[in-house]
């Protein structure tokens, strides 16, 4: 049976966290979803903090004899980079018949037990692309700990781009997004960038070719993890989408 769901979770050495992003994972959303974790090469105890939830965690669930093969981990044997995780977190999706597609992060900065929430708004408002907005509610990628480096530059970044896009967005720069698979159809995944930026290039795509566009609020969380994105070039790599956009158009 296809799912309506599915749900791909790039990790890379996230073993402290990977089995409680997974845990929160709505059980009415498991039950129409399929949830693939994506390992990029981790060097530390990635997949064994996968195969503790499979055997140990994924006990307590509701239905979790059924549930439990809703799950599946893949890994590849080298770092590839973010944007070959996104690219085969996509075509996986695509290849499973799923209505819509979530990448939910195995690091624990985005709110897996909002999911049910954006499957349901993407559902009720025939949307495209739905990202989650950690500076929709004022003052809360403080509150969350957003370092201030990142608050000011997402900030400074996403009002560069809301001159250049159709859809104003509050944060441009959320790594929690479900797409529909009608749009992801129309992407050539091959043409993507390799890094980062992959996010923002999907969603420069979706708004240049007039597809559904919309954010949810969602909380900010930041544990004092390191980061393996270097602002610099990401930004450079932002400003490069905004002049493709207002001067190609595209």
């Amino acid at each position: 049976m296809t799912n309506d769901y599915f749900i791909f979770v790039p990790a890379y050495n996230v073993e402290k966290t990977l089995g409680d992003v997974l845990s929160k994972i709505d059980v009415g959303v498991l039950s129409r979803a399929k949830v693939l974790v994506i390992d990029d090469g981790s060097r530390d105890g990635t997949a064994e903090s996968f195969q503790n939830f499979m055997d140990a965690g994924c006990s307590t669930l509701e239905y979790a004899a059924e549930l439990k093969s809703h799950f599946n981990y893949l890994k590849f044997e080298q770092n590839s980079g973010y944007g070959a995780v996104v690219k085969k977190g996509i075509a996986e999706g695509l290849a499973s018949g799923a209505k819509f597609i979530a990448c939910l992060h195995g690091d624990g900065q985005y709110p897996a037990e909002k999911l049910r929430e954006f499957f349901d708004e993407m559902e009720r408002c025939d949307l495209d692309l739905l990202q989650g907005s950690r500076h929709a509610n004022a003052g809360g990628a403080k509150l969350g700990g957003m370092p201030f480096y990142k608050r000011v530059g997402g900030v400074f970044l996403t009002a560069l781009e809301n001159k250049a896009f159709r859809v104003k967005l509050t944060d441009r720069h959320s790594g929690f997004v479900v797409y529909s698979a009608r749009f992801l159809k129309t992407v050539e995944l091959e043409k993507l960038s390799p890094s980062f930026d992959i996010d923002l290039e999907l969603i420069s795509i979706a708004d240049a070719r007039g597809f559904n566009l919309a954010e949810l609020p969602i909380p900010t969380r930041y544990a004092g993890e390191v980061s393996n994105l270097n602002v610099v070039t990401y930004g450079l790599r932002v400003l490069r989408q905004i002049w493709r956009r207002m001067i190609l158009g595209r």
